[in-house]
């Protein structure tokens, strides 16, 4: 039986700096990131030393070295939460990793949690930046200048499922889940065939089907094999071919439809042969395809649109459903799964509430029309890059929220809390517990690790290699009889 699907999400936001003509994004990204203040994390280092991002999923350890700044560096360029998530400067962009989750409800609110965290910081830096310079951030995917930078989904699997069969298996569905899981963009960019308007963002950028790196020759499948967990036991599936999502029911869906196709690839459930004859290709001929109808030539001979394809997943994951005790959020996902694709059949307007690149495109159409504008039009672009914008006056998504245009699928109190609050049934619980109680005397963190290094002791590391425990039905009791965590560590090991 499928292992439970503990998911997050790692999203890298585009970041400028308006009137800065000296524009140097690292230093922007470690002021920001250093803006945000929550003690007493400062002073943390990230744990480095259980991070292994060489090593490949096909059984092998790639060619390079691991970078590992130093402690300076390290304090400079990373902060980990009390909500249990990871808020750190990746590269040139700000990026922020949402604890451990067990469900795609919760991944909403602590993925918007991490909205609102990184809009705090921005306002945070109006102090620090001279006069007349502003701090903008866009949660989208490209610069118009190249470079993309992504939104990485990670779902905890079974190790004993064999990586080919994941690939074989997942490939025609990440082509695909597309039409539902785009964020929509204005025009190409990477060489790619032109276009007024497409369904996803990082689509372009794909030139390859299975590969480790996440930044040159982009792969739809990414090979790292870091689990963060009982290596022997679990595999993190890290996804980097999505899209960064403004709205709560693309998120909830996307990863909800997701952990159940993993979920039926491990219990040998996906047993129709969708295999493409040229994905990359696809992938791109996919999101150009605002109509929806393009055929998709399979291995096998067949042709089938996307839609066609994830109508074959939900006929395969109903069947899946229908004879097994499965999440409880499960029988919604699959409602509306299936909602969404009849939808998209009839008229992917009448989801101009629900789907990111069908609420855009609606709303640029509108625009267009009142303007006398066309596709070209610089307007028309900049207005593309306002619905990501984070400003909650400014971003057009926050203002059709607002409006209530837009479906929801959290409460604002629930996300409000998560921006201090881990959630309760995973390890991030006990992680985010350690930094609220002990802070003072926490040395170091990663995903599965925690480390003490109070009153010159040596420092202590606690392993977390089980990803559902720690969790506040497990460590609850143990916490409140700890006072500092000499008297944790000593209470665990007793």
């Amino acid at each position: 039986m499928a292992i439970p699907k503990m998911m997050g999400t790692e999203v890298e936001f585009g970041i400028t700096v308006r009137n800065d003509r000296e524009f140097d994004p690292i230093a922007i990204c470690v002021m920001l990131v250093n803006a945000y203040r929550e003690e007493p994390g400062a002073r943390i280092l990230w744990d480095y030393d259980q991070e292994n991002p060489l090593a490949d999923a096909r059984g092998f350890q790639a060619d390079g070295e691991k970078y590992t700044p130093n402690q300076q560096e390290n304090i400079a360029r990373n902060k980990t939460l009390t909500n249990g998530a990871r808020y750190y400067v990746d590269h040139a962009h700000p990026e922020y990793s949402c604890p451990e989750v067990t469900n795609p409800r919760d991944l909403v609110v602590h993925e918007r949690a991490g909205e609102r965290i990184v809009e705090l910081s921005r306002r945070a830096t109006r102090a620090l930046l001279p006069e007349g310079m502003e701090l903008l951030l866009h949660k989208n995917n490209s610069d118009r200048k190249g470079n993309s930078y992504g939104c990485h989904e990670n779902y905890l699997m079974d190790r004993r499922t064999s990586f080919k069969q994941i690939v074989e298996q997942l490939m025609p569905f990440f082509v695909s889940r597309q039409i539902y899981s785009g964020a929509g963009k204005v025009g190409s960019e990477n060489r790619a065939n032109p276009c007024d308007y497409q369904l996803a963002q990082r689509s372009d950028f794909f030139e390859t089907e299975v590969a480790l790196d996440t930044m040159v020759k982009r792969p739809i499948i990414n090979t790292r094999d870091e689990p963060h967990a009982d290596r022997e036991k679990y595999r993190r599936l890290h996804v980097i071919v999505g899209d960064s999502n403004m709205s709560e029911y693309t998120i909830w869906l996307r990863q909800g439809v997701t952990a159940l196709v993993l979920a039926m690839i491990e219990d040998g459930a996906a047993s129709r042969d969708l295999s493409l004859r040229d994905p990359v290709r696809a992938i791109r001929e996919v999101s150009h395809d605002t109509a929806l109808g393009l055929e998709l030539e399979l291995i096998s001979g067949r042709k089938l649109s996307a839609l066609q394809v994830q109508r074959e997943y939900l006929e395969m994951a109903l069947r899946y459903a229908a004879d097994r005790l499965l999440p409880d959020w499960t029988p919604a996902i699959l409602e509306h799964w299936g909602q969404v694709l009849d939808a998209l059949a009839r008229d992917p307007y009448e989801l101009a509430d629900r789907l990111d690149w069908v609420i855009k495109k609606v709303m640029i159409e509108r625009f267009m029309e009142r303007k006398g504008l066309n596709w070209q039009s610089p307007q028309v672009a900049m207005l593309d890059l306002q619905y990501h914008d984070l400003r909650p006056d400014k971003g057009l998504y926050f203002l059709l929220e607002q409006q209530g245009q837009v479906r929801r699928v959290v409460r604002d109190e629930e996300i409000t809390r998560a921006i201090m609050e881990p959630p309760t049934d995973t390890r991030a619980y006990f992680r985010g517990q350690c930094l609220q109680r002990y802070g003072d005397e926490v040395f170091g963190v990663n995903w599965d690790s925690i480390s003490f290094g109070a009153g010159g002791d040596a420092v202590k590391r606690i392993l977390m290699a089980e990803p559902l425990k720690g969790s506040k039905a497990h460590v609850q009791e143990l916490l409140e009889r700890s006072k500092n965590a000499s008297e944790l560590v000593r209470n665990m090991s007793s």
